[in-house]
């Protein structure tokens, strides 16, 4: 499959079987990450996998809506980031999480991205501290997202190309149209 036709078919996915993951497919979806360009070569990211059911429940409750999906992937991987290291911080751990996506998708394992920075829990506690103190992340270390992992227990329809919003692009300055 090429590259274009990863993308027309990849989807997000919240519903997940209870199919476990293969050891080595989890390890190479967390290499794309460690693959990933980052600003200066900064690799402000830092990773953790979670794969204990305890623990994804209790992630699942760090925002209200659009996090419930945790509770039931095969595993999950916070995407943390150290703003001292590079002014490109948030972008380099968007990137990371994004080629995670992309390798789960060419592997035939669905996933979906949960944002955590900048979110509140039910209670108004700021997502990143509930993510924080159940992984014990230090303080310094901005939480971005925790992205899903698992089989699909979803059948999505490609995107069909002609409906991509081209209107949106612009040729040469704002001003001009396609």
């Amino acid at each position: 499959m090429t590259l274009h036709q990863l993308l027309l078919e990849r989807h997000s996915i919240r519903r997940y079987t209870d199919q476990p993951i293969p050891a080595e497919d989890v390890k190479t979806i967390i290499e794309a990450g460690l693959l990933s360009p980052s600003s200066k070569s900064a690799r402000s990211w830092q990773f953790v996998v979670v794969e204990d059911r305890d623990m994804l429940t209790r992630l699942s409750d760090l925002k209200p809506s659009y996090a419930a999906s945790i509770k039931d992937c095969r595993f999950a991987v916070v995407v943390t980031t150290d703003p001292t290291q590079s002014e490109a911080y948030i972008e380099d751990a968007s990137v990371a999480a994004t080629l995670m996506h992309l390798q789960a998708a060419d592997l035939g394992i669905g996933s979906c991205w949960v944002q955590v920075r900048g979110r509140m829990a039910a209670d108004g506690t700021p997502s990143e501290e509930v993510v924080r103190d159940l992984l014990a992340i230090p303080e310094h270390m901005c939480v971005e997202c925790v992205v899903t992992f698992g089989y699909s227990a979803e059948t999505r329809k490609p995107v069909d190309p002609d409906k991509l919003k081209w209107e949106k692009v612009h040729i040469g300055s704002w001003s001009q149209d396609l």
